[in-house]
Parts: structure tokens; sequence; C-alpha cells
């Protein structure tokens, strides 16, 4: 299995179940897919190496496994920036109202762009594949857009009193 066109054949008859496994580890199909796909990317280019290794289902599956322990990792800090920034409401109850005017003053210095992503994914929990259908940009640009986005955004939020729960008067 040196041929290049192995790399094909390996997508061809190994991409369900790898998605599958995707799946297994994330619980989410939409990331399944894209970590599936992503797996391939790096197979093919490095492809020589996968090639040298043995087996290139093993190898694979292993670049699976990395690729959504990265995903868990991420959406792990993400829901944990957002329950810092407010955006996920605690307890099921309505948000302070002070405290949502300082999340909306942080989301008004954001790009529009970052602003955007961010707002669909965490306020409205539209996955990454339809943000990137609406905004007309990759599923990529999503993500980094969206990372970015809530990581200015918690930067905004650590100096406004009552998105922390901070305040400045005596009283607090």
């Amino acid at each position: 299995m040196t041929d290049p066109a192995d790399a094909q054949r390996l997508f061809e008859a190994h991409h369900a179940d790898l998605s599958r496994l995707a799946y297994l580890l994330t619980g989410e199909p939409g990331a399944a897919d894209d970590l599936a796909a992503d797996a391939f990317v790096e197979i093919w280019r490095h492809w020589d190496r996968v090639a040298a290794a043995g087996n290139p289902v093993a190898y694979a599956r292993g670049i699976v496994t990395n690729l959504a322990r990265q995903w868990i990792k991420r959406r792990v800090r993400e829901r944990a920036g957002l329950l810092g920034l407010t955006l996920v409401r605690r307890g099921g109850g309505e948000p302070d109202p002070d405290t949502v005017l300082d999340v909306r003053a942080a989301l008004r210095r954001l790009p529009p762009r970052r602003r955007e992503c961010v707002v669909l994914r965490y306020a409205f929990d539209v996955p990454e594949r339809e943000v990137a259908e609406i905004l007309g940009i990759s599923v990529g640009a999503v993500k980094s857009q969206t990372s970015r986005g809530a990581a200015q955004l918690s930067t905004y939020l650590k100096d406004l009193p009552m998105a922390t729960g901070k305040r400045s008067d005596a009283a607090g």
C-alpha cells in the first residue's frame, strides 16, 4: 500500500467506520463526519508515513481518536468559557438585565463576522455547518471565528462588573 491511489481506496473502504468511531467518541453526528474527513486529509498529506506504518486502518483510527480528543477538549473549554460569559443561562431563570447589557456591549465590540458566529453558535445553538451556510463561509472559518470571538468576548467581559459578578461599589 504505497500508491497514493491506495489512500483513495482506504477512504472508500473505511470512511463510514471512522465517522462512526468519531461519533461514538464525541456524541455529535456533525462533528463525526468533519473529524473523519479531517483524518483523511491528514492521511493524504502524510501518506508515505501512513503506508509505512504497516496498518493504515489502525493509523487512521489513531488520527480520528486524537482529533476527537482535541474536539472534546475544545468543547469543554468553550462551554466553560460560555458559563463565564453568562451566555448560558444558569438555573433556567432569566439573566440579570445589567448582565445582559454588559454582554450586549461586549458583543458590539466584536468584528461583525465573529459576532455573527458567536451569536449563532452559542445564543441560538446553530450547528457549525448551518452557520457556514447562513454566512456563506467555510465550516473551518466558522470554527475559527467562533473560537476567536469567544476569546475576545471573554477578555472584554472581564472588565464589566455585572458580567463578572464583581461590583465596584461598597455594597457589592
